[in-house]
């Protein structure tokens, strides 16, 4: 198969030869990596031969040749986003598409046209073109191994060659991709190419309000995976009614020859609670194992349990080790209209967060991740939506542990293609009920829970951000409903199409919603609770009226509270030669017009992680219902 570039054109084209979605499990050899790090991954991040060209047509055809000379390429570091080391146009914008005003776009399959429009993003002005180039060997450990590469973030079209070999394409930025390399690697010597567009289809499916950025923004690493492996782990833990005992049913899937596969649960301080052994290949399930005596895993106390999976071949040689953490807990939404967890009476405190470092953009460390998590504990945020896209993985894990509810949301937003300066105009809103673009958002969705669905912190999947609705995003839920009953739905945007409010969201979902309207709904026979995904715009001296909202909760059970729009501010620390100091940007320093200008700082915090004097009212009022 070759690389085609009006793929790039092409909304039913997302994934070509892209692995399916699967769990976020680590393995290693055995126990002892737990500490050491595994042997079966090697990081490509770093430094990587790249090229810039301003438009499709004038990037360097050939360059995934291994013979091509790159001896004119410059070089760029991995991860990071193109615009930040010095190529092409940094620029914010809000709620419309960035090309508006300048080049006339509408989504394929709308306004009456059931064709595509050749050239749309394969010939476009505006298509900037990163190639990106890696000569990597293979260790001792991986060879005579399937191997596999994982970009675990690219913004936004990405095509993959080894050796000269075209490997695969893939769309959906904030998600990771996976690519078999296993027919065309060689133990030395190998050259990766990858080619990145930052704008494909999916630029009208990821509008969300933020600076837009293209590249290899999150880790890239090499897999090796031994003769049997654990591509995929389902983990069902199901508290009884009394909430004091309850069982666990866990599925694998095991690739390569058939395994025997030994289990075991622990508890927090390293009892073994049970064990079992399986063997097979395909699919293995577990026998359902009881318990008694559960500890509940909540925000007040996080328990998480320990699973271990040892995997063993034929001669019952040890190949690898699963380890991860799991936490029993119920999310209920009952008859009387109110979300329970664990029986009580669920109470959001809450913030949208989006990744955000004022040096390096979306391209956020573990350092980063974690004084967020300490930043919520200490004022008393018990809730984070992942606006409006999938994070790094490590974050669910750590939200795990500290105990912060996530709703989980998938990486979709259409705002422009439906709201046109402040009107609310759908006549080639995308998705919409257009078949052309059902497989995409689907897809999205099947990422969205095969990476993240054994987090007992995830206690909502949310299906995108402002993308108006119809028939595509009630399939959305319809997905998420068949394949998860563990957790409830959530969406915003079938607010403007209340025909489907029957099959799409649990909750009654709003965005700067005023008290009064709040209370006007929940006194008038409400089907759904209500729930605000986002309120309090923390820009400026924002977020004096947060008692008014705290009131509906000591009113209102229905009323289950709401996440603050938003965590941290979108901005970027430039020099200025004036004052010889470095100063934080917003939308429309850039010279980027159009644009929304501040309204890329409206956070609790500073772009460098510095507490505005809001964060005081939050951690008030918050810490009223913990």
């Amino acid at each position: 198969m070759q690389a085609n570039l009006q793929w790039l054109d092409d909304p039913e084209v997302f994934r070509v030869n892209q692995l399916p979605a699967h769990s976020d499990h680590h393995y290693y050899h055995d126990t002892a990596e737990f500490k050491t790090g595994s042997r079966f991954i090697k990081s490509l991040n770093g430094a990587w031969r790249f090229n810039f060209a301003k438009t499709p047509a004038e990037r360097p055809v050939d360059f995934y040749q291994p013979d091509f000379d790159a001896t004119d390429f410059d070089t760029i570091q991995v991860p990071g986003h193109i615009e930040l080391a010095g190529y092409g146009q940094i620029q914010y914008i809000n709620t419309l598409y960035p090309w508006e005003g300048k080049i006339y776009r509408r989504p394929p399959y709308t306004l009456n046209q059931d064709q595509l429009t050749p050239g749309l993003f394969s010939d476009a002005a505006d298509n900037t073109v990163g190639s990106y180039l890696k000569t990597f060997d293979l260790d001792d450990a991986f060879k005579g191994q399937r191997i596999i590469i994982q970009f675990q973030g690219v913004e936004e079209a990405l095509y993959v060659w080894l050796n000269g070999h075209f490997i695969g394409y893939a769309e959906d930025s904030f998600t990771p991709s996976e690519f078999d390399l296993t027919p065309y690697i060689q133990d030395q010597g190998n050259v990766l190419a990858v080619r990145v567009y930052k704008r494909s289809t999916a630029a009208f499916i990821e509008d969300q309000d933020m600076f837009r950025f293209s590249g290899i923004f999150r880790d890239v690493n090499i897999l090796a995976e031994p003769a049997s492996h654990i591509t995929d782990l389902d983990i069902r833990p199901v508290p009884n009614a009394n909430l004091k005992s309850g069982e666990l049913n866990i599925t694998t899937k095991v690739t390569g020859e058939p395994a025997t596969l030994a289990l075991t649960v622990k508890d927090h301080d390293g009892r073994v609670l049970t064990s079992q052994t399986q063997t097979g290949s395909g699919s293995v399930t577990f026998d359902t194992m009881l318990f008694d005596q559960l500890h509940l895993w909540s925000p007040q106390t996080p328990y998480l349990y320990q699973l271990t999976i040892e995997v063993y071949d034929a001669d019952h040689q040890l190949l690898e080790v699963v380890p991860y953490q799991f936490g029993f807990r119920t999310v209920e939404l009952r008859d009387d209209k109110v979300i329970y967890v664990n029986n009580k009476r669920l109470v959001i405190n809450g913030v949208n967060r989006h990744e955000w470092n004022a040096h390096t953009g979306r391209v956020i460390s573990m350092a980063d991740m974690r004084a967020d998590i300490q930043t919520m504990l200490a004022n008393n945020i018990n809730a984070d939506r992942t606006c409006h896209y999938p994070d790094q993985l490590p974050w669910y894990q750590l939200c795990d542990e500290a105990g912060i509810y996530l709703m989980a949301e998938n990486n979709l937003e259409s705002h422009g293609s439906w709201q046109k300066m402040g009107a609310i105009e759908p006549s080639y809103n995308v998705p919409g009920d257009n078949p052309h673009w059902l497989a995409a958002v689907i897809d999205r969705a099947r990422s969205n829970y095969e990476w993240f669905k054994n987090h007992p912190s995830i206690i909502f999947w949310s299906l995108g951000n402002e993308s108006y609705a119809g028939e595509d995003i009630a399939a959305m839920q319809a997905f998420y409903k068949e394949h998860d009953d563990s957790r409830l739905v959530h969406y915003e945007g079938v607010v403007y199409t209340p025909e489907l409010k029957d099959r799409i969201s649990d909750v009654e979902s709003r965005m700067y919603e005023k008290p009064q309207n709040i209370v006007a709904y929940l006194e008038d026979n409400p089907t759904k609770p209500f729930l605000d995904c986002e309120y309090m715009h923390d820009m400026g001296n924002s977020l004096g009226g947060m008692q008014s909202y705290n009131d509906l909760i000591d009113k209102y059970p229905m009323y289950q509270g709401g996440f603050i729009w938003d965590f941290i501010d979108q901005a970027l620390f430039v020099h200025d030669p004036i004052t010889d100091q470095d100063v934080l940007r917003y939308g429309g320093d850039f010279d980027d017009r159009h644009s929304d200008y501040e309204f890329s700082g409206d956070g609790l915090m500073f772009a460098d992680r510095t507490p505005k004097p809001a964060m005081q009212e939050v951690k008030y009022y918050y810490g009223l219902h913990k």
